[in-house]
Order: structure tokens, then C-alpha cells, then sequence
């Protein structure tokens, strides 16, 4: 909860502009603002973002779509869960391809259209893409 202590909003846009070396965005709320002083704040203090995560925000700042720039993030040996219709699906990652019930599949959209019995974007429907226009 906010205290008489905290900075108010143009407090918060001289921080943001040192912290991140711009201005912020016009219209982000002060909750927003203090969100994400506090957010790298705590980056800087466990000794930054992997370099991995740097490299697909570097990207996706450069206009690269963000699930292109989030690929080869999944490696093998990784699991995906996913519930649906009361049964748990579970995938493993493979070197090429993704693993279901003995079975290989060359992508997750072809085990989600399996799953499911329609077409479905693979990435989005075990969550590992955002909905367009919508929340996370």
C-alpha cells in the first residue's frame, strides 16, 4: 500500500527516465509505473535477466513477432500440461519433435488439434503464448 513516502507521478517519471534511460509511456498508470521501477529494481539486485531473455527482448524491441523471438526457449526434456475436458495431457519436449501418449508429433499445434478436434494455434493452447488483444 502506498505511503506518504512514495513518490507521486512526476517523482515516478524522473525515476522511470533514469532507470530506463526514456521517457514513459504516456498514458501508464502510477500503479504501472511503481510495478515496473520495483520489477527492475529487483532485476538489478538478483544480477539482471538471463541472457536468453535479453536476446528475445532485444528482438521483439526490434519488431520481431514475440512468438518467433520466444522460440527454441523449450528444450528437450521439458513438459507441457495441459488439462482439457477432465484428462491431463502431458508432452515432452524432443530433440525433433514433441512427445504424447508413445507417440511423436512434428508440433504442438498438431497434438492440440488432436486433442481437441479443431485447429489451435499449439503454442497458445499449452499457454505458452498470449492471446492476441488479450490478457497474458
Amino acid at each position: 500500500m502506498p505511503g506518504k513516502t512514495d513518490p507521486d507521478r512526476p517523482g515516478l517519471r524522473q525515476m522511470w527516465e533514469e532507470t530506463f534511460g526514456s521517457p514513459p509511456p504516456a498514458h501508464a498508470s502510477v500503479g504501472f509505473l511503481r510495478k515496473a521501477l520495483d520489477h527492475a529494481a529487483q532485476v538489478k539486485r538478483e544480477g539482471g535477466l538471463p541472457a536468453a531473455t535479453r536476446r528475445a527482448l532485444g528482438q521483439i524491441a526490434a519488431g520481431k513477432p514475440v512468438e518467433e523471438a520466444a522460440r527454441g526457449r523449450l528444450r528437450p526434456g521439458a513438459h507441457l500440461v495441459r488439462e482439457w475436458n477432465g484428462r491431463s495431457y502431458q508432452v515432452e519436449v524432443q530433440e525433433t519433435g514433441f512427445r504424447l501418449d508413445g507417440r511423436t508429433w512434428r508440433s504442438l499445434s498438431a497434438i492440440a488439434r488432436h486433442i481437441t478436434g479443431t485447429t489451435w494455434s499449439g503454442p497458445r493452447f499449452f499457454g505458452l503464448t498470449a492471446r492476441a488483444g488479450g490478457r497474458g
